[in-house]
C-alpha cells in the first residue's frame, strides 16, 4: 500500500488569488496597526516580559501593544523555509516555496468505524492511526491523532510520544501543553537523535507543534509557553488562530480575515523576539459558523476563499502557511468527502504548503473515523498524482501508434498500450469502477463499507519501521523513568 512517488509534493500550480494585492497589503497594514493601538491580551507573565524587553507596551489589563517596527523586523527575521528532520532521512520535509505536506487528523477525543460506532479514543485507536499513518506514504508526517483517554493525563504524553517515534519514523507532533511535557518530549526526542545538548537540538529541527490563539485576541497561558520553548528549541511551530466567522470573529470574511492575521502575526513575533530565526509556520484556520445552530461549518465557500486569501497574506509577509482539510459531517458520507475535498483545495490552489486534517477528520475534529481516513487517503493519493509533471516526449506523444491505429479504431492491442497498462493511471486505492452487475455480484458494497477492509488489512500488514535497539531501550527506560517520578499535569 506503501507508494513512494506520494512523498515530498511539490505543487506545480501558480496559486490562485481571491485579494488584488493592494487588498492583501490594506489588511496586513490594518492588522498592523491595530495591534499598535489596541493590542492583544497575553496572559502569560514570560511572554509579557519578553515584549516588554522589546520594547512593546504592556498595560496593567496584561494588553500588549506591539510597535510596528518590531513587528516587521519580527516577520523580517522569519525564515522563508526550512527543513524538518525525520529519524528516517527519507522522511525528512521542506516547508516551504512550492512544497507541500498532507498530514492526517490530529486531537479527537472520540473514534469510530463501523463495526464499533463512536466510542471514547483509546491507547490502541492512536497506536492504530499512526499505523495508518506510517502505512500510507501520502501522509508526509504525524499528528496527533486520537487523544488516548485510558492513559492517565500525567504520563499520557510520555505513552504517546513513544508510540509515535516507535511506530513510524516520520517526524513527529508534540503538544505544548506545559513545559514541563515539552520537556520530557525533547528529551525523548534527543535520545531518538542522538543529541547530547540543547544547543544541538536547536539547530535541527526533528519535530513540530501547533498553537492556537484564543480568539479573539487573546494568547493564553500554555500556548503562550508552547511558542516560547518552542522557539528557544528551535523547533517550528504553527501559529493558528481559531477564527469561525459569526462566532469568535466579526460575521464578514474579511473581519475575519484580518483578526486571524493580526493574531498570527502577534505569535509569531513573540517566537522571533524570543531567538530570531526559529522556523514559524502561519497558521490559517478560518471558516464559519452555523448561523442557526452555531456549530462549526467546514468546507464551506467562506472556507475555501478564506484559504486563498490567507495564503496571499502569509506569502505577503514571506513565511510558509498551513491550512487544513476539514468537515462538519458525522459520518463518512458524501457531506464528509465534498466538505474534506473543498477545503482540501482550498489549501492546494492557495499554495498551502502543510495542510492538516486531510484523512480521517470528521464531527468538526470531534472524531476520527478509520472509514474515512482511509476515504480520504484515496483522495490525497489522487491529489498527489494530480501534482506530478506531465511528461512530453517523443515516447509519451506515441504519434507511432496513432498512425498504427489509423482512423476510427482502438488503442487497447496495441504494444504501446501494452507496454504501459499498468502503470498508466491511477489504480484506486477503495473506489470502485466496476459496472452495476460486477459490484452487486460483489455485495453492493457503499465506498465506506469497502474502506473497513481496506484500514483492517492495513493495520494486519503493518510493519515498523527499524529502529536501533539501543536507542529504543534508552528511550523507553527513560519514559518509564518520568512515569515512575510522576510524570507531568499540563500547565
Amino acid at each position: 500500500m506503501s507508494t513512494d512517488h506520494h512523498r515530498n509534493l511539490i505543487n506545480p500550480f501558480q496559486p490562485l488569488r481571491v485579494l488584488s494585492d493592494d487588498q492583501t497589503a490594506h489588511i496586513h497594514g490594518q492588522a498592523v496597526r491595530y495591534l499598535a493601538d489596541e493590542g492583544i491580551k497575553v496572559l502569560f507573565a514570560e511572554a509579557r516580559e519578553i515584549f516588554a524587553a522589546a520594547g512593546c507596551s504592556v498595560g496593567d489589563d496584561d494588553v500588549v501593544r506591539l510597535d510596528p517596527e518590531i513587528v516587521q523586523d519580527s516577520l523580517a527575521a522569519a525564515p522563508e523555509s526550512f527543513r524538518v528532520h525525520a529519524r528516517n532521512p527519507e522522511r525528512s520535509l521542506d516547508i516551504g516555496g512550492r512544497n507541500v505536506s498532507l498530514l492526517p487528523v490530529g486531537g479527537p477525543p472520540f473514534v469510530s468505524d463501523l463495526a464499533g460506532g463512536r466510542r471514547t479514543g483509546t491507547m490502541v485507536d492512536q497506536e492504530n492511526f499512526l499505523k495508518l499513518t506510517q502505512t500510507f506514504d501520502v501522509m508526509a508526517a504525524t499528528a496527533p491523532s486520537v487523544e488516548p483517554s485510558d492513559v492517565p493525563i500525567n504520563i499520557r504524553h510520555l505513552r504517546s510520544g513513544l508510540a509515535t517515534v516507535t511506530l513510524t519514523d516520520k517526524v513527529p507532533y508534540l503538544f505544548t501543553r506545559g513545559r514541563r511535557r515539552v520537556r520530557d518530549s525533547f528529551d525523548l526526542l534527543k535520545i531518538l537523535h542522538g543529541l547530547d545538548t540543547d544547543d544541538e537540538f536547536a539547530q535541527r529541527p526533528t519535530c513540530w507543534a501547533n498553537i492556537n490563539t484564543n480568539s479573539p485576541r487573546q494568547l493564553d497561558v500554555p500556548m503562550s509557553m508552547g511558542i516560547i520553548d518552542m522557539a528557544r528549541a528551535g523547533q517550528p511551530c504553527m501559529m493558528t488562530p481559531f477564527t469561525l466567522a459569526g462566532a469568535m470573529a466579526p460575521v464578514t470574511l474579511a473581519g475575519a480575515l484580518v483578526l486571524q492575521h493580526m493574531e498570527a502575526v502577534a505569535a509569531i513575533t513573540l517566537s522571533q523576539l524570543v531567538r530570531p530565526g526559529t522556523p514559524v509556520v502561519y497558521g490559517a484556520f478560518t471558516s464559519n459558523v452555523d448561523m442557526k445552530s452555531g456549530s462549526p461549518a467546514f468546507g464551506t465557500p467562506e472556507a475555501m476563499k478564506g484559504a486563498l486569501a490567507s495564503g496571499q497574506l502569509a506569502r505577503h509577509i514571506g513565511v510558509p502557511w498551513r491550512s487544513s482539510g476539514s468537515s462538519a459531517s458525522n459520518t463518512p458520507d458524501a457531506q464528509g468527502g465534498y466538505e474534506t475535498m473543498m477545503n482540501t483545495f482550498g489549501a492546494l490552489l492557495g499554495g498551502a504548503n502543510v495542510i492538516l486534517h486531510t484523512a480521517g477528520w470528521q464531527e468538526g475534529g470531534l472524531t476520527a473515523s478509520y472509514e474515512k481516513f482511509i476515504l480520504d487517503i484515496e483522495m490525497c493519493q489522487m491529489i498527489a498524482e494530480t501534482l506530478s509533471p506531465v511528461v512530453v516526449d517523443d515516447a509519451e506523444l506515441a504519434l507511432d501508434a496513432i498512425t498504427e491505429v489509423g482512423p476510427g479504431g482502438h488503442f487497447f492491442g496495441t504494444p504501446h498500450t501494452l507496454e504501459r497498462f499498468e502503470t498508466a493511471f491511477y489504480a484506486p486505492l477503495v473506489f470502485s469502477r466496476a459496472n452495476f452487475e460486477q459490484w452487486s455480484d460483489d455485495g453492493s458494497l457503499r465506498a465506506d463499507e469497502r474502506a473497513t477492509a481496506v484500514w483492517e488489512e492495513a493495520l494486519e500488514a503493518y510493519e515498523r519501521p527499524p529502529l536501533d535497539s539501543d536507542v529504543e531501550a534508552a528511550m523507553v527506560a527513560f519514559v518509564e523513568q518520568r512515569a515512575a517520578e510522576g510524570g507531568a499535569a499540563p500547565d
